[in-house]
């Protein structure tokens, strides 16, 4: 799917006097379809509503330069006040006779702009889902989405949210994991959307913010992608080494500084909590670090750790064999905190920001680890293993003293870890769990901009009681209650030196069922929280 922007000195539909030459301008356009939003005022102005005064809005002036289409859409019942009825217009002889070169228009209603959250950004999710859908599928190829028709009820500039989330559901919609992955090409699903290109176009006020905006889009997508690639891919291809790899791959295509650290290296730090999990598996583990230097040189970075097992069978606490398959996704953590940098790098943006990854396999051996056994993690503190199963708190505590080196502004984890979190949230939030108030307001704040929400669960100090061991420092489980808040308050040992806060995306990473596959969440969350810090 590729992006673009087009400006016009005098689009602008908030001005009746400048509406004609406006609509005569977009209109003349060579595309496939022009997209143009309409509010429930506008229909009762031309319908000759309650509202109506005078028929000198947007669609009383689109009907007389597409001939009259309009109002026979209207008499036939294709026009509709509600929030997201959509109407395509095919072209006529008489559009000609006009300058009309535009092969369709796509109305999409506004709905009833008085009312209260009607624009919100939920609400504009729901226009644009609906608007996209129409040009997807069929003979569409490209298209013009005239981006201050969408706006026309805003109190407030929701500018740069709105065109990110239209790329960010474009990108969604043209997403083809077989045509993107030839090696993994299926029949069913291989068949690449015609409509491959949506130029977003505004007047020259808003030229500057739509073009930052409609890069930070395009990076978001293309740092989506690559997650939802990683978490897909089958495991026996997506292994420790190739997530190495793929990291490393981004120095020729973006410009990142990858390190990644072996077995021997990893042994060399003292990583024992990460290895214990690691050592039943023959694939060697991988400690991958990767680099933007965007910012002022000794400026303090923001840090991703990301959990990376590339599969978990649950070690020998085994997993019951039903849904297994998903295991795979384990790594989705690790697939955020990659894709973010991606898209980091790709935005060329002003800040210093380090991505982890401790990634592993999870498996059952002669070697692996047991329930009993007790380790020594990167920190010093021991640990008592009661389930191999509560594998990601293991690799991430040591990942997160290792990052105690770069002295951070903020620590931020991502991790598929807990099915209590998806107990608890279901499928809508990610949990987010800190006790640092700026960071939790400016996740929280980001979560909302992007659409990719969390929700905040506690960590209290009661809920540490249930990680007590009678032989080790820590125990890394604290049993059926609360398994969530427990998983976080064992991660939370390991970060007394900075901010931090947690994200578990159990329930949000991947789909399942019909629509299984991976969603690329949270890259939105993440790359939105980075374009807000100053």
């Amino acid at each position: 799917m590729q992006f673009s922007t087009k400006i016009f000195s005098q689009a602008d539909l908030r001005s009746s006097k400048l509406l004609k030459s406006s609509l005569s301008t977009l209109l003349s356009q060579n595309t496939d379809c022009l997209v143009l939003a309409y509010a429930k005022t506008d229909l009762d102005d031309f319908s000759g509503g309650k509202a109506a005064k005078v028929k000198s809005g947007l669609l009383s002036e689109l009907d007389r330069l597409l001939g009259g289409s309009i109002t026979h859409a209207n008499v036939v019942g294709d026009l509709d006040h509600q929030q997201a009825s959509t109407c395509i217009l095919r072209a006529e002889k008489s559009w000609a006779a006009s300058g009309v070169k535009a092969k369709r228009v796509l109305l999409v209603g506004l709905g009833d702009l008085s009312l209260a959250n009607a624009c919100n950004l939920h609400a504009y999710s729901k226009i644009a889902k609906a608007a996209l859908k129409n040009l997807s599928g069929g003979s569409i190829q490209n298209a013009i989405w005239f981006t201050p028709s969408f706006s026309l009820g805003h109190q407030a500039d929701f500018l740069a949210e709105e065109v990110r989330l239209t790329i960010q559901y474009a990108g969604d919609q043209a997403y083809r994991f077989g045509i993107r992955q030839p090696a993994m090409k299926f029949k069913a699903k291989d068949k690449a959307d015609p409509f491959t290109q949506l130029t977003f176009a505004g007047n020259e006020a808003c030229a500057k913010d739509l073009k930052a905006a409609v890069a930070e889009g395009m990076a978001i997508v293309e740092g989506m992608n690559l997650a939802k690639d990683l978490g897909n891919l089958p495991p026996n291809i997506c292994t420790p080494t190739y997530l190495g790899k793929a990291a490393q791959g981004l120095t020729k295509k973006a410009g990142l500084k990858v390190e990644v650290l072996g077995l021997k290296q990893i042994q060399a730090l003292g990583m024992g909590s990460f290895l214990s999990v690691a050592k039943g598996s023959d694939t060697p583990p991988q400690f991958i670090v990767m680099r933007h230097q965007g910012g002022k040189a000794g400026e303090a970075p923001i840090v991703l750790v990301g959990k990376g097992i590339t599969f978990d069978t649950g070690g020998i606490s085994l997993k019951p064999g039903e849904a297994m398959d998903e295991m795979k996704y384990d790594m989705c953590g690790a697939a955020s905190v990659i894709g973010t940098m991606y898209a980091t790098a790709l935005m060329k943006l002003k800040k210093n920001v380090i991505g982890i990854v401790p990634t592993c396999e999870n498996m059952p051996s002669g070697a692996a680890t047991r329930p009993g056994d007790i380790v020594k993690s990167m920190s010093g503190q021991t640990i008592e293993i009661l389930n191999t199963d509560a594998e990601g708190r293991l690799i991430l505590c040591d990942a997160l003293t290792y990052v105690e080196r770069f002295k951070p502004q903020a620590v931020i984890d991502v991790a598929t870890l807990t099915g209590a979190c998806v107990i608890a949230l279901g499928h809508v939030h990610s949990g987010l769990f800190s006790e640092d108030e700026g960071l939790v307001n400016a996740l929280t704040k980001a979560g909302k901009a992007s659409l990719d929400t969390v929700w905040r669960l506690p960590l209290d100090a009661a809920y540490h009681e249930q990680l007590k061991s009678n032989f080790a420092d820590v125990a890394n489980i604290g049993g059926r209650p609360a398994g969530s808040v427990t998983a976080a308050c064992f991660l939370s040992r390991f970060t007394e030196k900075y901010k931090w806060a947690h994200l578990d995306i159990a329930g949000t990473a991947w789909k399942s069922g019909a629509a299984k596959g991976s969603t690329g969440r949270p890259v939105p969350l993440l790359v939105n929280y980075l374009l807000e810090q100053k």
